[in-house]
Protein backbone atom coordinates (compact mmCIF):
# COMPACT_ATOMS: atom_id res chain seq x y z
CA UNK A 1 0.00 0.00 0.00
CA UNK A 2 1.20 3.49 -0.85
CA UNK A 3 1.21 6.28 1.69
CA UNK A 4 -0.20 8.85 -0.74
CA UNK A 5 -1.47 8.85 -4.30
CA UNK A 6 -1.97 12.17 -6.07
CA UNK A 7 -4.54 11.17 -8.70
CA UNK A 8 -5.78 12.50 -12.00
CA UNK A 9 -3.70 15.64 -12.43
CA UNK A 10 -1.57 16.93 -15.29
CA UNK A 11 1.86 15.66 -14.32
CA UNK A 12 4.59 18.18 -15.17
CA UNK A 13 7.59 16.25 -13.93
CA UNK A 14 10.20 19.02 -13.89
CA UNK A 15 12.20 17.74 -16.85
CA UNK A 16 10.69 20.21 -19.30
CA UNK A 17 8.87 17.41 -21.14
CA UNK A 18 5.19 17.89 -22.04
CA UNK A 19 2.75 17.32 -19.22
CA UNK A 20 0.50 14.24 -19.21
CA UNK A 21 -2.53 12.98 -17.35
CA UNK A 22 -1.48 10.65 -14.60
CA UNK A 23 -0.87 9.89 -10.97
CA UNK A 24 2.04 10.19 -8.55
CA UNK A 25 2.42 7.65 -5.76
CA UNK A 26 4.44 8.17 -2.58
CA UNK A 27 5.93 5.65 -0.18
CA UNK A 28 8.26 6.30 2.78
CA UNK A 29 8.89 9.88 1.79
CA UNK A 30 9.96 8.98 -1.75
CA UNK A 31 8.22 9.01 -5.09
CA UNK A 32 7.27 5.39 -5.73
CA UNK A 33 5.54 5.57 -9.12
CA UNK A 34 4.55 8.09 -11.79
CA UNK A 35 1.98 7.43 -14.53
CA UNK A 36 -1.17 5.34 -14.35
CA UNK A 37 -0.86 4.03 -10.82
CA UNK A 38 -3.02 1.18 -9.59
CA UNK A 39 -3.34 0.12 -6.00
CA UNK A 40 -4.51 1.71 -2.77
CA UNK A 41 -3.13 4.40 -0.52
CA UNK A 42 -3.69 5.64 2.99
CA UNK A 43 -4.40 9.09 1.53
CA UNK A 44 -5.66 9.98 -1.94
CA UNK A 45 -5.40 13.56 -3.21
CA UNK A 46 -7.69 14.43 -6.10
CA UNK A 47 -5.68 16.59 -8.52
CA UNK A 48 -8.28 16.72 -11.28
CA UNK A 49 -7.94 19.92 -13.28
CA UNK A 50 -4.69 20.73 -11.51
CA UNK A 51 -0.99 20.53 -12.29
CA UNK A 52 1.15 18.14 -10.27
CA UNK A 53 4.78 19.27 -10.20
CA UNK A 54 7.95 18.92 -8.13
CA UNK A 55 8.16 21.29 -5.20
CA UNK A 56 9.70 24.64 -6.12
CA UNK A 57 13.19 25.61 -4.91
CA UNK A 58 13.99 29.16 -3.77
CA UNK A 59 17.77 29.76 -4.02
CA UNK A 60 18.07 33.17 -2.40
CA UNK A 61 16.46 33.66 1.00
CA UNK A 62 17.27 34.96 4.47
CA UNK A 63 15.13 32.63 6.55
CA UNK A 64 18.15 31.94 8.83
CA UNK A 65 16.56 33.38 11.96
CA UNK A 66 12.88 32.76 11.09
CA UNK A 67 13.52 29.01 10.84
CA UNK A 68 14.31 28.99 14.56
CA UNK A 69 10.67 29.72 15.44
CA UNK A 70 8.88 29.01 12.15
CA UNK A 71 9.97 25.75 10.57
CA UNK A 72 7.56 26.32 7.67
CA UNK A 73 9.34 29.52 6.57
CA UNK A 74 5.96 31.19 6.09
CA UNK A 75 4.70 32.01 3.56
CA UNK A 76 7.10 30.03 1.32
CA UNK A 77 5.16 26.76 1.46
CA UNK A 78 1.92 28.34 0.32
CA UNK A 79 3.75 29.55 -2.80
CA UNK A 80 4.69 25.95 -3.61
CA UNK A 81 8.24 26.27 -2.34
CA UNK A 82 9.49 23.10 -0.65
CA UNK A 83 13.19 23.95 -0.34
CA UNK A 84 14.83 27.26 0.63
CA UNK A 85 18.46 28.37 0.55
CA UNK A 86 19.25 30.76 3.44
CA UNK A 87 22.66 32.18 4.36
CA UNK A 88 23.06 34.46 1.35
CA UNK A 89 24.90 37.79 1.07
CA UNK A 90 27.83 36.69 3.29
CA UNK A 91 25.60 36.31 6.38
CA UNK A 92 24.56 33.22 8.31
CA UNK A 93 23.92 32.58 12.01
CA UNK A 94 26.84 30.15 12.27
CA UNK A 95 29.68 29.73 12.83
CA UNK A 96 29.30 32.56 15.32
CA UNK A 97 30.97 33.08 18.69
CA UNK A 98 28.77 34.47 21.45
CA UNK A 99 30.92 37.59 21.64
CA UNK A 100 30.25 38.37 17.97
CA UNK A 101 26.48 37.87 17.96
CA UNK A 102 25.64 41.54 18.40
CA UNK A 103 27.81 42.56 15.45
CA UNK A 104 26.21 40.01 13.13
CA UNK A 105 22.69 40.84 14.31
CA UNK A 106 23.46 44.45 13.43
CA UNK A 107 24.50 43.38 9.94
CA UNK A 108 21.25 41.44 9.50
CA UNK A 109 19.29 44.46 10.69
CA UNK A 110 21.10 46.83 8.33
CA UNK A 111 21.27 44.65 5.21
CA UNK A 112 18.09 42.60 5.53
CA UNK A 113 15.97 44.97 7.67
CA UNK A 114 15.15 42.34 10.26
CA UNK A 115 13.58 43.69 13.45
CA UNK A 116 15.63 43.33 16.65
CA UNK A 117 12.82 41.31 18.24
CA UNK A 118 13.51 38.54 15.74
CA UNK A 119 16.85 37.95 17.49
CA UNK A 120 15.94 38.71 21.09
CA UNK A 121 12.51 37.29 21.92
CA UNK A 122 11.84 34.33 19.63
CA UNK A 123 14.56 31.80 20.42
CA UNK A 124 17.47 30.98 22.70
CA UNK A 125 21.01 30.93 21.34
CA UNK A 126 22.26 27.39 21.99
CA UNK A 127 25.04 27.05 19.42
CA UNK A 128 28.21 28.56 18.04
CA UNK A 129 29.28 26.15 15.30
CA UNK A 130 27.41 25.30 12.12
CA UNK A 131 26.47 21.82 13.33
CA UNK A 132 24.83 23.39 16.37
CA UNK A 133 22.80 25.79 14.23
CA UNK A 134 21.68 22.91 12.03
CA UNK A 135 20.54 20.97 15.09
CA UNK A 136 18.61 24.02 16.32
CA UNK A 137 16.57 24.41 13.13
CA UNK A 138 16.09 20.68 12.51
CA UNK A 139 13.85 20.37 15.58
CA UNK A 140 10.78 21.63 13.75
CA UNK A 141 11.23 21.89 10.00
CA UNK A 142 8.18 21.71 7.76
CA UNK A 143 10.23 22.79 4.74
CA UNK A 144 13.57 21.63 3.35
CA UNK A 145 16.62 23.80 3.90
CA UNK A 146 19.87 23.91 1.93
CA UNK A 147 21.88 26.44 3.95
CA UNK A 148 24.85 28.49 2.82
CA UNK A 149 27.53 29.60 5.27
CA UNK A 150 28.46 33.28 5.20
CA UNK A 151 31.97 34.47 4.37
CA UNK A 152 31.61 37.42 6.75
CA UNK A 153 30.95 35.19 9.77
CA UNK A 154 33.79 32.82 8.86
CA UNK A 155 36.11 35.82 8.69
CA UNK A 156 34.79 37.19 11.98
CA UNK A 157 35.27 33.83 13.73
CA UNK A 158 38.91 33.61 12.68
CA UNK A 159 39.97 37.27 12.83
CA UNK A 160 37.70 38.93 15.38
CA UNK A 161 37.39 42.73 14.98
CA UNK A 162 40.30 42.70 12.52
CA UNK A 163 37.91 41.07 10.04
CA UNK A 164 36.65 44.59 9.32
CA UNK A 165 40.06 46.22 9.28
CA UNK A 166 42.54 44.42 7.05
CA UNK A 167 43.49 41.58 4.74
CA UNK A 168 43.97 38.14 6.26
CA UNK A 169 47.37 36.60 6.84
CA UNK A 170 48.27 33.24 5.27
CA UNK A 171 47.72 31.58 8.65
CA UNK A 172 44.28 33.16 9.02
CA UNK A 173 43.33 32.10 5.50
CA UNK A 174 44.32 28.52 6.34
CA UNK A 175 42.17 28.70 9.48
CA UNK A 176 39.23 29.94 7.39
CA UNK A 177 39.70 27.01 5.03
CA UNK A 178 39.55 24.57 7.94
CA UNK A 179 36.46 26.27 9.33
CA UNK A 180 34.75 26.19 5.95
CA UNK A 181 35.43 22.45 5.73
CA UNK A 182 33.75 21.99 9.12
CA UNK A 183 30.69 23.88 7.91
CA UNK A 184 30.49 21.92 4.65
CA UNK A 185 30.81 18.65 6.60
CA UNK A 186 27.95 19.86 8.82
CA UNK A 187 25.61 20.43 5.87
CA UNK A 188 26.38 23.80 4.31
CA UNK A 189 25.54 23.75 0.61
CA UNK A 190 28.21 26.35 -0.16
CA UNK A 191 29.68 29.74 0.72
CA UNK A 192 28.15 33.19 0.24
CA UNK A 193 30.05 36.46 -0.02
CA UNK A 194 29.31 40.10 -0.74
CA UNK A 195 31.15 42.96 -2.41
CA UNK A 196 28.61 45.67 -1.58
CA UNK A 197 26.99 45.37 1.85
CA UNK A 198 27.50 47.57 4.91
CA UNK A 199 27.00 46.97 8.62
CA UNK A 200 24.84 49.09 10.93
CA UNK A 201 27.68 51.59 11.37
CA UNK A 202 28.13 52.11 7.64
CA UNK A 203 31.30 50.02 7.45
CA UNK A 204 31.89 47.35 4.80
CA UNK A 205 30.94 43.87 6.02
CA UNK A 206 33.93 41.57 6.74
CA UNK A 207 33.80 39.75 3.39
CA UNK A 208 34.59 43.01 1.60
CA UNK A 209 38.05 43.13 3.21
CA UNK A 210 39.02 39.80 1.66
CA UNK A 211 41.72 39.89 -0.99
CA UNK A 212 41.62 37.75 -4.13
CA UNK A 213 43.98 35.21 -2.53
CA UNK A 214 41.54 34.62 0.32
CA UNK A 215 38.54 34.06 -1.94
CA UNK A 216 40.61 31.75 -4.15
CA UNK A 217 41.64 29.68 -1.12
CA UNK A 218 38.03 29.34 0.04
CA UNK A 219 36.92 28.45 -3.49
CA UNK A 220 39.55 25.71 -3.48
CA UNK A 221 37.83 24.18 -0.44
CA UNK A 222 34.47 24.43 -2.22
CA UNK A 223 36.14 22.55 -5.07
CA UNK A 224 36.97 19.67 -2.72
CA UNK A 225 33.24 19.26 -2.11
CA UNK A 226 31.82 20.49 -5.43
CA UNK A 227 29.78 23.15 -3.59
CA UNK A 228 28.38 26.56 -4.56
CA UNK A 229 29.89 30.05 -4.32
CA UNK A 230 27.21 32.77 -4.11
CA UNK A 231 28.17 36.41 -4.62
CA UNK A 232 26.48 39.80 -4.35
CA UNK A 233 28.33 41.92 -6.92
CA UNK A 234 28.29 45.68 -7.49
CA UNK A 235 24.96 45.31 -9.33
CA UNK A 236 24.57 49.08 -9.70
CA UNK A 237 27.63 49.30 -12.02
CA UNK A 238 27.58 47.16 -15.16
CA UNK A 239 31.31 47.29 -15.86
CA UNK A 240 32.15 46.14 -12.33
CA UNK A 241 29.51 43.40 -12.51
CA UNK A 242 31.12 42.12 -15.69
CA UNK A 243 34.51 42.12 -13.97
CA UNK A 244 32.96 40.04 -11.16
CA UNK A 245 31.52 37.62 -13.73
CA UNK A 246 35.05 37.17 -15.09
CA UNK A 247 36.41 36.62 -11.58
CA UNK A 248 33.72 34.02 -10.81
CA UNK A 249 34.38 32.30 -14.12
CA UNK A 250 38.08 31.97 -13.31
CA UNK A 251 37.27 30.53 -9.89
CA UNK A 252 34.71 28.17 -11.40
CA UNK A 253 37.16 26.81 -13.97
CA UNK A 254 40.14 26.65 -11.62
CA UNK A 255 38.28 24.81 -8.86
CA UNK A 256 35.47 23.13 -10.84
CA UNK A 257 32.69 24.75 -8.82
CA UNK A 258 29.30 26.27 -9.64
CA UNK A 259 28.98 29.99 -8.93
CA UNK A 260 25.99 32.32 -8.88
CA UNK A 261 25.53 36.05 -8.48
CA UNK A 262 22.48 38.06 -7.54
CA UNK A 263 20.67 40.23 -8.16
CA UNK A 264 20.67 40.96 -11.89
CA UNK A 265 18.22 43.75 -12.70
CA UNK A 266 16.92 44.92 -16.04
CA UNK A 267 16.49 48.57 -15.24
CA UNK A 268 15.48 51.48 -17.43
CA UNK A 269 18.09 53.59 -15.64
CA UNK A 270 20.83 51.40 -17.16
CA UNK A 271 19.03 49.83 -20.12
CA UNK A 272 21.89 47.61 -21.31
CA UNK A 273 22.82 46.29 -17.86
CA UNK A 274 21.20 42.85 -17.99
CA UNK A 275 21.91 42.27 -21.68
CA UNK A 276 25.62 42.98 -21.26
CA UNK A 277 25.88 40.80 -18.16
CA UNK A 278 24.09 37.87 -19.83
CA UNK A 279 26.30 38.23 -22.92
CA UNK A 280 29.42 37.95 -20.73
CA UNK A 281 27.92 34.94 -18.94
CA UNK A 282 27.46 33.28 -22.33
CA UNK A 283 31.11 33.92 -23.17
CA UNK A 284 32.26 32.43 -19.89
CA UNK A 285 30.06 29.35 -20.21
CA UNK A 286 31.65 28.84 -23.64
CA UNK A 287 35.00 28.71 -21.82
CA UNK A 288 33.70 25.98 -19.51
CA UNK A 289 32.77 28.15 -16.54
CA UNK A 290 29.57 27.91 -14.53
CA UNK A 291 28.42 31.41 -13.58
CA UNK A 292 24.67 31.62 -13.05
CA UNK A 293 23.02 35.06 -12.86
CA UNK A 294 19.94 35.17 -10.64
CA UNK A 295 16.97 37.26 -11.77
CA UNK A 296 13.78 37.95 -9.89
CA UNK A 297 10.51 37.53 -11.72
CA UNK A 298 8.93 40.62 -10.19
CA UNK A 299 9.83 44.23 -9.56
CA UNK A 300 10.51 45.13 -5.95
CA UNK A 301 7.96 47.22 -4.10
CA UNK A 302 9.27 48.89 -0.94
CA UNK A 303 6.85 49.61 1.90
CA UNK A 304 8.04 51.64 4.87
CA UNK A 305 7.16 54.04 7.63
CA UNK A 306 9.37 56.12 9.88
CA UNK A 307 8.66 53.66 12.70
CA UNK A 308 11.62 51.59 11.52
CA UNK A 309 14.78 52.03 9.46
CA UNK A 310 14.39 51.20 5.79
CA UNK A 311 16.79 50.53 2.94
CA UNK A 312 14.73 53.06 1.02
CA UNK A 313 16.88 55.71 2.74
CA UNK A 314 20.21 53.98 2.04
CA UNK A 315 21.45 56.99 0.03
CA UNK A 316 20.71 59.35 2.92
CA UNK A 317 23.13 58.50 5.78
CA UNK A 318 21.78 61.18 8.11
CA UNK A 319 18.23 59.81 7.73
CA UNK A 320 19.48 56.28 8.36
CA UNK A 321 21.25 57.34 11.58
CA UNK A 322 18.17 59.13 12.88
CA UNK A 323 15.78 56.31 12.03
CA UNK A 324 18.04 53.83 13.84
CA UNK A 325 17.65 55.69 17.12
CA UNK A 326 15.24 54.47 19.83
CA UNK A 327 11.72 55.75 19.25
CA UNK A 328 11.81 58.59 21.79
CA UNK A 329 15.14 59.89 20.44
CA UNK A 330 13.92 59.49 16.86
CA UNK A 331 10.79 61.54 17.59
CA UNK A 332 12.86 64.23 19.30
CA UNK A 333 15.23 64.42 16.33
CA UNK A 334 12.41 64.66 13.80
CA UNK A 335 10.82 67.47 15.82
CA UNK A 336 14.07 69.38 16.27
CA UNK A 337 14.14 72.31 13.77
CA UNK A 338 17.92 72.22 13.31
CA UNK A 339 18.06 68.47 12.70
CA UNK A 340 15.08 68.61 10.36
CA UNK A 341 16.67 71.44 8.39
CA UNK A 342 19.78 69.31 7.85
CA UNK A 343 17.67 66.30 6.81
CA UNK A 344 15.76 68.37 4.28
CA UNK A 345 19.00 69.89 2.95
CA UNK A 346 20.22 66.34 2.21
CA UNK A 347 17.32 65.99 -0.25
CA UNK A 348 18.58 68.72 -2.56
CA UNK A 349 16.99 71.87 -3.95
CA UNK A 350 13.73 70.16 -4.96
CA UNK A 351 12.88 69.40 -1.33
CA UNK A 352 12.69 65.67 -1.95
CA UNK A 353 10.24 65.75 -4.86
CA UNK A 354 12.39 63.50 -7.06
CA UNK A 355 12.96 60.95 -4.33
CA UNK A 356 9.65 61.08 -2.46
CA UNK A 357 7.08 62.53 -4.85
CA UNK A 358 5.95 59.21 -6.34
CA UNK A 359 5.53 57.52 -2.96
CA UNK A 360 1.98 56.34 -2.35
CA UNK A 361 0.32 56.57 1.07
CA UNK A 362 -0.78 53.00 1.72
CA UNK A 363 -2.12 52.98 5.25
CA UNK A 364 -0.96 52.23 8.76
CA UNK A 365 -3.10 52.20 11.87
CA UNK A 366 -3.01 56.00 12.21
CA UNK A 367 -2.98 57.05 8.57
CA UNK A 368 -5.92 59.32 7.65
CA UNK A 369 -8.13 57.24 5.37
CA UNK A 370 -8.57 60.11 2.92
CA UNK A 371 -4.85 60.03 2.13
CA UNK A 372 -4.61 56.32 1.24
CA UNK A 373 -3.78 55.90 -2.44
CA UNK A 374 -2.57 59.48 -2.93
CA UNK A 375 1.00 60.23 -3.95
CA UNK A 376 3.17 62.18 -1.56
CA UNK A 377 3.50 64.78 -4.31
CA UNK A 378 -0.28 65.33 -4.19
CA UNK A 379 -0.34 65.37 -0.39
CA UNK A 380 2.56 67.82 -0.24
CA UNK A 381 0.90 70.13 -2.77
CA UNK A 382 -2.34 70.13 -0.77
CA UNK A 383 -0.35 70.96 2.37
CA UNK A 384 1.73 73.64 0.63
CA UNK A 385 4.96 71.89 1.60
CA UNK A 386 7.95 70.26 -0.08
CA UNK A 387 7.64 66.48 -0.31
CA UNK A 388 10.34 65.79 2.29
CA UNK A 389 8.78 68.07 4.88
CA UNK A 390 5.32 66.62 4.22
CA UNK A 391 6.72 63.11 4.77
CA UNK A 392 8.18 64.09 8.14
CA UNK A 393 5.27 66.17 9.43
CA UNK A 394 2.54 63.79 8.28
CA UNK A 395 4.40 60.98 10.02
CA UNK A 396 4.82 62.98 13.23
CA UNK A 397 1.13 63.94 13.24
CA UNK A 398 0.23 60.24 13.25
CA UNK A 399 2.79 58.71 15.61
CA UNK A 400 5.03 57.80 12.66
CA UNK A 401 2.51 55.07 11.77
CA UNK A 402 1.92 56.13 8.18
CA UNK A 403 3.08 53.60 5.61
CA UNK A 404 4.30 54.57 2.16
CA UNK A 405 4.83 52.45 -0.95
CA UNK A 406 7.60 52.88 -3.49
CA UNK A 407 6.56 50.68 -6.39
CA UNK A 408 8.55 49.15 -9.20
CA UNK A 409 12.12 49.27 -7.90
CA UNK A 410 14.67 46.96 -9.50
CA UNK A 411 13.71 45.77 -12.94
CA UNK A 412 10.45 46.77 -14.49
CA UNK A 413 8.10 44.26 -16.11
CA UNK A 414 8.68 44.95 -19.78
CA UNK A 415 8.73 42.86 -22.92
CA UNK A 416 12.41 42.27 -22.22
CA UNK A 417 12.06 40.45 -18.91
CA UNK A 418 10.27 37.32 -20.15
CA UNK A 419 12.92 36.36 -22.74
CA UNK A 420 15.64 37.01 -20.18
CA UNK A 421 13.98 34.75 -17.62
CA UNK A 422 13.59 32.08 -20.32
CA UNK A 423 17.29 32.27 -21.22
CA UNK A 424 18.88 28.86 -20.56
CA UNK A 425 21.69 30.38 -18.48
CA UNK A 426 19.52 32.64 -16.31
CA UNK A 427 18.74 31.25 -12.87
CA UNK A 428 15.38 32.33 -11.41
CA UNK A 429 15.83 33.30 -7.80
CA UNK A 430 16.64 36.13 -5.43
CA UNK A 431 13.24 36.22 -3.67
CA UNK A 432 14.92 37.46 -0.46
CA UNK A 433 12.27 35.60 1.53
CA UNK A 434 12.66 36.13 5.26
CA UNK A 435 14.30 39.53 4.81
CA UNK A 436 12.95 43.08 4.65
CA UNK A 437 10.05 41.88 6.74
CA UNK A 438 8.37 45.24 7.13
CA UNK A 439 9.09 46.70 3.73
CA UNK A 440 10.07 44.73 0.64
CA UNK A 441 7.57 42.56 -1.19
CA UNK A 442 9.79 39.50 -1.03
CA UNK A 443 7.41 36.68 -1.86
CA UNK A 444 5.47 35.49 -4.84
CA UNK A 445 8.23 34.92 -7.41
CA UNK A 446 6.77 31.54 -8.31
CA UNK A 447 3.17 32.64 -8.81
CA UNK A 448 4.30 35.75 -10.66
CA UNK A 449 6.38 33.59 -13.01
CA UNK A 450 3.28 31.67 -14.08
CA UNK A 451 0.85 34.59 -14.16
CA UNK A 452 3.05 37.13 -15.94
CA UNK A 453 5.41 35.14 -18.11
CA UNK A 454 3.52 31.91 -18.88
CA UNK A 455 -0.14 32.99 -19.07
CA UNK A 456 0.11 36.67 -20.03
CA UNK A 457 3.37 37.12 -21.94
CA UNK A 458 3.78 33.56 -23.24
CA UNK A 459 7.53 33.91 -22.76
CA UNK A 460 7.85 30.24 -21.83
CA UNK A 461 5.70 27.16 -21.60
CA UNK A 462 4.24 25.87 -18.37
CA UNK A 463 6.64 22.94 -18.52
CA UNK A 464 9.66 25.21 -19.02
CA UNK A 465 8.63 27.45 -16.15
CA UNK A 466 8.29 24.45 -13.83
CA UNK A 467 11.71 23.16 -14.92
CA UNK A 468 13.26 26.56 -14.25
CA UNK A 469 12.34 26.48 -10.56
CA UNK A 470 12.67 22.75 -9.95
CA UNK A 471 15.10 20.51 -11.88
CA UNK A 472 17.28 23.32 -13.21
CA UNK A 473 17.68 24.84 -9.76
CA UNK A 474 18.34 21.43 -8.21
CA UNK A 475 21.00 20.70 -10.82
CA UNK A 476 22.69 24.09 -10.40
CA UNK A 477 22.88 23.63 -6.62
CA UNK A 478 23.73 19.92 -6.67
CA UNK A 479 20.55 18.83 -4.88
CA UNK A 480 20.59 15.38 -6.41
CA UNK A 481 17.37 13.96 -4.93
CA UNK A 482 15.14 17.00 -5.59
CA UNK A 483 13.55 18.79 -8.49
CA UNK A 484 11.89 15.98 -10.46
CA UNK A 485 8.91 13.68 -10.16
CA UNK A 486 10.89 10.52 -10.61
CA UNK A 487 10.76 7.22 -8.69
CA UNK A 488 13.34 7.12 -5.95
CA UNK A 489 13.61 10.87 -5.47
CA UNK A 490 12.25 12.81 -2.50
CA UNK A 491 8.50 13.31 -2.64
CA UNK A 492 8.42 17.10 -2.70
CA UNK A 493 5.23 17.83 -4.66
CA UNK A 494 3.05 20.85 -5.37
CA UNK A 495 -0.49 20.71 -6.75
CA UNK A 496 -1.63 23.97 -8.33
CA UNK A 497 -4.13 25.49 -10.74
CA UNK A 498 -2.26 26.65 -13.85
CA UNK A 499 -5.09 29.06 -14.72
CA UNK A 500 -5.04 30.96 -11.43
CA UNK A 501 -1.64 30.54 -9.75
CA UNK A 502 -0.43 34.01 -8.85
CA UNK A 503 0.42 36.12 -5.87
CA UNK A 504 -2.09 38.42 -4.25
CA UNK A 505 -1.47 42.07 -3.50
CA UNK A 506 0.39 42.73 -0.28
CA UNK A 507 -1.39 41.93 2.95
CA UNK A 508 -0.31 42.68 6.52
CA UNK A 509 0.63 39.51 8.40
CA UNK A 510 1.07 39.50 12.18
CA UNK A 511 3.52 36.68 12.78
CA UNK A 512 6.82 38.31 13.71
CA UNK A 513 8.18 38.47 17.25
CA UNK A 514 7.61 41.68 19.15
CA UNK A 515 5.27 44.05 17.37
CA UNK A 516 5.01 41.37 14.76
CA UNK A 517 3.66 42.91 11.56
CA UNK A 518 5.16 42.46 8.13
CA UNK A 519 3.76 42.88 4.66
CA UNK A 520 3.74 39.79 2.50
CA UNK A 521 2.15 38.46 -0.64
CA UNK A 522 -0.37 35.71 -0.15
CA UNK A 523 -0.52 32.88 -2.64
CA UNK A 524 -3.28 32.11 -5.08
CA UNK A 525 -3.86 28.85 -6.92
CA UNK A 526 -1.65 26.53 -4.84
CA UNK A 527 -3.81 23.72 -3.47
CA UNK A 528 -1.54 21.20 -1.77
CA UNK A 529 2.16 20.94 -0.95
CA UNK A 530 3.93 17.76 0.13
CA UNK A 531 7.38 17.82 1.74
CA UNK A 532 9.18 14.48 1.76
CA UNK A 533 5.86 12.71 1.28
CA UNK A 534 3.88 14.46 4.03
CA UNK A 535 1.19 17.06 3.37
CA UNK A 536 2.56 20.31 4.78
CA UNK A 537 0.03 22.73 3.28
CA UNK A 538 -3.48 22.09 1.98
CA UNK A 539 -6.66 24.04 1.39
CA UNK A 540 -5.16 27.31 2.52
CA UNK A 541 -3.87 25.97 5.83
CA UNK A 542 -0.62 24.64 7.22
CA UNK A 543 -0.58 21.17 8.75
CA UNK A 544 1.36 19.86 11.75
CA UNK A 545 3.74 17.86 9.53
CA UNK A 546 7.41 18.29 10.42
CA UNK A 547 8.91 16.43 7.49
CA UNK A 548 11.47 18.98 6.31
CA UNK A 549 15.17 18.16 6.30
CA UNK A 550 18.51 19.86 5.77
CA UNK A 551 19.48 18.73 2.30
CA UNK A 552 22.74 19.09 0.43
Amino acid sequence: MFDVIVRGGTVVDGSGAPGFQGDVAVKDGKIAAVGQVSGEARQVIDASGRVVAPGFIDPHTHFDVQLLWDGAAKPALEHGVTCVVPGNCSLSLAPLKAADRRAVVGMFQQIEEMPPEAFTTAFEWTWEDFAGYRAAIEKGLSINVAPLVGHSVIRLWVMGPAAQERAATPGEIAAMQDLLRECLDAGAVGLSTSFVDLDEHGRPVPSRYAQAEELDALAAVLGEYGRMLQVVPEFYATDITIARIDQLADLSIRHNIPTTFSPLFDTLAVPDNAERAIARVEEQFARGARVWPQMQTRPIDISFSLLRPSLFFARLPRWVRILRQPLDQRLAALRDPETREKMLADLGPDGGEAMFGRLIARGGDACPRALVGKTLSQIAKDRGQPAGLALIELSLENGLDVAFLSAGQGHQVTDRIGPMLAHPLVHIGASDGGAHLASFSTYGDTGYLFSEFVRKAGAMSLEKAVAKITSETADIWGLKDRGRLQPGLAADIVVFDAATIDREDELPVFDMPGDGMRYTRAARGVDTVLVNGAVAYSGGAYTDAKSGVVCV
